[in-house]
């Protein structure tokens, strides 16, 4: 890829897409600071000594930088020309996502301080530049080594190991700025109502102003469904109603994502439109009925794939668009229906691509690096900017409808005991905020382990048990109400009780396989091809393994679902269904012939 190419030029929300903006990817000054000196040393003022592709990160190949080394600190700039149509708008900076603590610069003046990598932030640059003129912008990145921090799967040594990847620092999400009036719409909130044949819509506005009111139209490929009007001069976030009349209603699911189309406006007291935006919404519901999830009233068992979001030549960024809709098209290929998308906050256009293409997920947050080796009862110290940058998560991702649950913790590891941590204190607080800013949809409160709130929606465990026959054994107290659960292997728990949740396990087989290491490695050496448990010898060998494991939980009525780890292989973590490079690496249709077997919990529902 070219440095004076621009990557990734697609829109970057696009359930919220305004018709005048200028993409910032392409090349930028860029600047390495080890020491975190930089601005004692004068880098906001002067040129930067290097060139980097935005949106890719520094430690990537397709950066042109590849340094894979700890980056304490990274600097970018670039001076943007301001569109003159743009005139008498104010301008908004968007970035997608820039790990870790941000600052941003304009023409030297800070406009924004973000902290968190996985999540967009906006400075409004105000009167620094009008239509016409030239702004210079300038970013600094901190990505300290040491310390909590949200990380996901980067890893804190210097070399990748086991399940830990490459680390990411900086800019790795599209950057673009937009015009808006003084005045303006904000993200909406898109709440379907399927037992109503209905859309509620929250419309959060900058402002108020005498005379206004905004406007919504839904429609789909037959024209205009329904609109509804409502006064902008008295609410912050005015609320509408659009019903969908029985004939015209399509609920949204696996085998019909249908989505409407939605306009919105602001008006002002003459009529003029002063800022509008184009979305789409999906009419479904999820919902809990005993042991089963279900959606749009019926159990529909949840083949999941443990989906990494990692890319040999981008890290965690996607090299085009068409890679993100590839890895979708995978899975469905191999027979999943869906995926946890792990340790990561996906880029949003990934859930624009699942939305359309009617494929499940759950939304995660990378929540790995809040670790500190400390004591086993007290050794997980997740801080506030946990529930922070978990709440912009919620916000961005709120109206998809691929979206059918929250996780905001996974593998939080400790020991419960008679005395309150902080461990206990962030997962109860991630929880809440997940059910305010979420009445539609089950949360759980961690996966795996350690399940620390009593009224959790959702129950699971992580087995990579590779024997079918002692998983069969290990999974099958669920009937009696006794599930498999976490523990230490001295039998501590790390969880409060199973109380009849429904119930998943959300992370299985990881089955060790790489046809080329296992030709060329003997024994178990696991420094360049890792997996779990013991390597299997040959393909068929996986197919049977697969299949066996796959069959124990599609066979249990009590059952919701299952993950499996995982898509893809990533660096030295062979336990992919396909190569890291999306390559084949077995026999799909294989794979896809043992997951859709009937599920013992969609059965017994039809029954």
């Amino acid at each position: 890829m070219s440095i004076n190419s621009v990557p990734r030029p697609e829109y970057p929300r696009p359930q919220f897409v305004r018709r005048d903006w200028l993409n910032l990817n392409g090349a930028w000054q860029f600047e390495t600071d080890r020491g975190d000196s930089g601005l004692e040393r004068g880098l906001l003022g002067r040129e930067l000594r290097d060139e980097i592709l935005v949106p890719f990160p520094p430690e990537s190949e397709l950066s042109g930088i590849g340094d894979t080394d700890f980056l304490e600190a990274v600097w970018y700039r670039r001076a943007v020309t301001l569109p003159a149509e743009w005139a008498g708008r104010r301008v908004l900076l968007h970035f997608g996502a820039v790990d870790h603590d941000t600052t941003v610069w304009a023409d030297g003046k800070e406009v924004a301080r973000h902290r968190g990598g996985f999540t967009p932030f906006t400075a409004d640059l105000g009167d620094l530049a009008g239509a016409g003129e030239e702004v210079v912008l300038t970013v600094r990145a901190r990505d300290p080594r040491s310390g909590p921090q949200a990380r996901g799967k980067q890893a804190v040594q210097y070399a990748n190991h086991d399940c830990n990847y490459t680390r990411v620092t900086g800019i790795w999400q599209t950057v673009w700025l937009e015009p808006v009036s003084d005045v303006h719409l904000r993200r909406p909130r898109i709440t379907p109502d399927l037992a109503g044949s209905a859309f509620h819509l929250e419309l959060p506005l900058s402002g108020n102003r005498p005379g206004h009111r905004v406007r919504a139209v839904l429609s789909d490929g037959h024209g205009e469904v329904s609109s509804a009007q409502a006064r902008a001069d008295l609410d912050l976030a005015p609320r509408l109603y659009l019903p969908v009349p029985d004939d015209r209603r399509r609920e949204w699911s696996p085998e019909d994502p249908h989505l409407y189309d939605l306009r919105l406006e602001l008006l002002d007291a003459a009529g003029q439109v002063v800022d509008s935006a184009v979305s789409y919404a999906g009419l479904r519901s999820v919902g809990l009925r005993g042991k089963a999830v279900t959606l749009n009233g019926r159990p529909v068992f949840q083949r999941l794939v443990l989906d990494q979001g990692w890319y040999p030549d981008g890290l965690m960024t996607a090299p085009t668009d068409e890679a993100l809709v590839r890895d979708i098209e995978l899975a469905m290929a191999a027979g999943f229906n869906g995926a946890r998308l792990h340790q990561k906050v996906f880029e949003e256009r990934f859930l624009f691509h699942a939305d359309r293409l009617g494929y499940l997920v759950w939304g995660e947050f990378g929540d790995w690096g809040c670790e500190t080796g400390g004591s086993s009862g007290d050794n997980q110290q997740p801080d506030a900017s946990y529930v922070a940058q978990w709440l912009e998560a919620l916000e961005r991702d709120y109206s998809h409808p691929s979206i059918i649950g929250w996780c905001p913790l996974n593998e939080t590891y400790q020991k419960l005991h008679d005395r309150i941590t902080q461990l206990d204190a962030v997962t109860r607080a991630m929880f809440l905020a997940t059910k305010a800013m979420d009445t539609t949809r089950p949360v759980i409160d961690a996966s795996g382990y350690a399940h620390r709130v009593d009224e959790t929606d959702i129950y699971d465990s992580h087995s990579y048990e590779q024997d079918p026959e002692a998983f069969r054994q290990q999974m099958s107290g669920l009937a009696k109400g006794e599930p498999f659960v976490n523990a230490y292997e001295s039998g501590a728990p790390y969880s409060v009780p199973y109380r009849g949740q429904p119930y998943f396990v959300s992370e299985f087989g990881g089955i060790w396989w790489d046809p080329e290491a296992a030709a060329a490695q003997s024994g178990e050496d696991r420094t360049q091809s890792w997996g779990y448990g013991t390597r299997v010898g040959d393909e068929e060998e996986f197919h049977a393994r697969f299949s066996g494991l796959t069959g124990v939980l599609l066979a249990d009525p009590d059952m919701f679902g299952y993950c499996y780890t995982q898509l893809t292989d990533v660096f030295q973590e062979q336990n992919g269904v396909y190569r890291f490079d999306r390559g084949l690496k077995l026999d799909v249709a294989r794979i896809r012939a043992a997951q859709l077997r009937p599920a013992a919990i969609e059965e017994q529902d039809q029954a």
